[in-house]
């Protein structure tokens, strides 16, 4: 289940969500030609990546804001960029840009914080930018909760886009992250889950002060859930070219 985009393009261009896509764009490009070496790459991962354990012993703290925008493959770097790109404009544009980069920076930072704690004697690295996107995503939950959302649902060979509030997106989002840290499949993938989980919770915190100044429920009986601006409509354009039918002989 994807997000493919949502139904509320901003007021204004979402300039420090454009910075971080193209940081993190920057550091997997400059990190591309090591994903072939693999002494060069767990070099880079060994002095930028977040190591838990070498927190505990007191060193690599800066490992916790490094490790943000360093990514472990190509899907890895598209799925978390399309979901900064989808969510992360209509946040910037309630909050302006220099609270929006506070905002994301505490949530990453939060979401590293989550995981070493969860193990702080880990010696498995943690990358990506994801426990700063679900940040995000959380915040979005809290001001935007029915802004529509398309998502591309794909089961076997079966595959939909279906439109659906946000509320219910990022809630099933949240309770398969939930899912996957209480059960078997924690590590499945070696997916941070309780990063994502830490992130999305710091960022609902961290947008509560927002949602309460713009008047909390009030806010939300006044947008009904939705960004303040108008809704896009996406329908394919009719062609002006007139149909001209084939004629029988």
């Amino acid at each position: 289940m994807f997000p493919i985009r949502d139904h509320n393009p901003s007021r204004r261009p979402a300039l420090v969500t454009y910075v971080l896509i193209a940081l993190n764009i920057a550091v997997f490009m400059a990190m591309l030609p090591s994903y072939g070496d693999d002494r060069a790459l767990l070099q880079i991962y060994s002095d930028y990546a977040l190591l838990p354990a070498r927190i505990s012993y007191g060193e690599g703290y800066y490992t916790f804001f490094t490790s943000m925008f360093m990514h472990g493959g190509l899907l890895h770097i598209a799925g978390n960029m399309l979901f900064l790109w989808i969510f992360g404009d209509n946040l910037e544009d309630e909050m302006g840009h220099l609270r929006y980069l506070g905002f994301y920076l505490f949530c990453g930072l939060a979401a590293g914080f989550a995981q070493y704690i969860a193990a702080p004697f880990s010696q498995i690295p943690m990358v990506g930018a994801s426990g700063a996107i679900a940040g995000v995503m959380g915040g979005y939950l809290l001001l935007f909760p029915k802004a529509r959302v398309d998502v591309l649902f794909i089961f076997i060979i079966f595959f939909k886009v279906f439109p659906m509030p946000a509320w219910i997106m990022l809630g099933v989002w949240f309770g398969l992250q939930l899912f996957a840290e209480m059960g078997s499949t924690a590590d499945a993938g070696g997916v941070a889950h309780l990063a994502h989980i830490g992130g999305f919770v710091a960022g609902v915190i961290a947008a509560y002060p927002v949602w309460k100044k713009l008047g909390g429920t009030a806010y939300w009986a006044r947008t009904h859930g939705h960004p303040t601006h108008a809704q896009a409509q996406y329908r394919f354009a009719r062609s002006s070219v007139p149909v001209v039918r084939r004629r029988r002989r």
